[in-house]
């Protein structure tokens, strides 16, 4: 698992796909509807015990100050969208996780749920432009094996892929920690406005 999650972040770095899709950007844009404030503070604050936290593993805690970090250390930003992507639609599977059907927050989680899915489609692409790309990524690689900018650009990919592995690892591998369910939706939310604001033109509209 990891080794796939390693070589769709080094085909990124390698041949610069650095740019949202045009899907990525009308998927998130429609999360971000969904992520307005007055909606977060109904269903994940209103609807739930005074003080109700949901247990979820550290690496599902995903900040704008991690996300600085990381950009400090070089992490591309399509590495960057792949790990927001796959720490928020876990987190929010988390929550519906405790969700019975008939609680009135459920419906609201399962249509994030469903944006989620859809935006999993989008990255699945990844996948295919891996496979017939393999064999010019490993010419790519030999090139410039004494490039190094290019090693460093690849192990800082493979930092991205370990989170994933560890967010994928159903707390096996990592510790846990009791957060607030709207807490969990504004980092993914502000997160999401730091990594797709700029490429998909937020601020223009």
């Amino acid at each position: 698992m990891q080794q796939g999650y390693a070589a769709v972040l080094c085909v990124l770095a390698v041949l610069g796909l650095e740019a949202a899709a045009p899907g990525e950007c009308e998927l998130t844009r429609l999360l971000q509807d969904k992520l307005q404030y007055e909606m977060r503070l109904q269903y994940m604050k209103h609807y739930f015990p005074i003080d109700y936290t949901v247990q979820v593993q550290y690496e599902e805690v995903l900040r704008p100050s991690n996300i600085s970090r990381l950009r400090n250390r070089t992490v591309s930003e399509a590495a960057l969208r792949y790990l927001w992507f796959h720490v928020s639609s876990q987190a929010v599977l988390q929550i519906r996780e405790v969700l019975p059907e008939k609680h009135p927050s459920w419906k609201y989680t399962q249509e994030l749920c469903q944006l989620f899915d859809a935006l999993g489609k989008e990255y699945s692409k990844y996948q295919q432009v891996l496979q017939p790309l393999q064999g010019l990524l490993i010419r790519v690689l030999t090139l410039k094996a004494n490039d190094n900018r290019l090693l460093l650009e690849t192990d800082v990919e493979a930092v991205v892929a370990d989170l994933v592995k560890l967010v994928h690892s159903g707390g096996i591998e990592s510790r846990r920690k009791a957060v607030r369910p709207k807490a969990l939706l504004d980092n993914c939310l502000k997160v999401m406005r730091m990594l797709y604001g700029v490429p998909c033109r937020w601020e223009s509209t």
